[in-house]
């Protein structure tokens, strides 16, 4: 069987944007990686609403913050084959006042714990695919929320697209493949969900 963590925010978690409540685990892109691959694989669910690459929600609270959560998570799934890891759209909340620089500086730092780790096979490192969240559309309940931050998610892809190359690692541009809804700005509706799965899934087993 081989392991496969899914490592996200409320995109990973199945966020509906018409309903705000959680897709049926098949609509979701990791249910439909799941389908896709098939028995031989499992794929973990660990996507959290709100969650960022390395900050603490001061508006939101709980444990939000990526990096605190990454090395235990990884820690109790192990040993992994592989970690899909998609964040990045949360940091760009007026609140947090960051750059896109900044935003693709933590979400490096996430790629470095994952290689570093020794949650893979026999002591070593899990192979990795860095995700870089699509941009955000047209807001409409969250516009204060974001301010700003459309501009940023459009520079993440490039980011992100030179630290997969500089670490060498698995690397995609769910911008390439999926938009958020216009219901919201942020999540994905259900056909994208199925799009993104699907991609992932060919990533997947070319990796594996």
């Amino acid at each position: 069987m081989r392991e496969i963590l899914c490592f996200g925010d409320s995109n990973t978690w199945g966020y509906s944007p018409k309903s705000g409540r959680r897709f049926p685990r098949d609509a979701r892109w990791t249910g439909v990686l799941q389908s896709r691959l098939g028995s031989g694989y499992h794929v973990i669910e660990e996507g959290q609403c709100g969650r960022t690459t390395a900050w603490d929600d001061p508006v939101e609270g709980g444990t939000r913050n990526g990096r605190a959560y990454l090395a235990p998570c990884l820690e109790s799934h192990a040993p992994l084959d592989l970690v899909i890891l998609m964040l990045g759209t949360n940091d760009t909340k007026k609140r947090f006042s960051l750059t896109a620089f900044d935003i693709g500086q933590c979400a490096a730092g996430l790629v470095d714990l994952i290689q570093s780790s020794t949650s893979g096979h026999q002591g070593s490192a899990p192979k990795l695919i860095l995700v870089a969240p699509p941009p955000l559309s047209a807001m409409t309940a969250f516009a204060d929320m974001f301010e700003d931050g459309a501009e940023k998610s459009k520079k993440l892809g490039g980011i992100y697209r030179d630290i997969a190359s500089g670490r060498g690692c698995a690397f995609l541009d769910a911008g390439e493949i999926v938009s958020t809804s216009p219901l919201d700005g942020v999540h994905f509706e259900k056909a994208e969900h199925e799009k993104l799965g699907q991609a992932l899934a060919r990533m997947v087993k070319e990796l594996l």
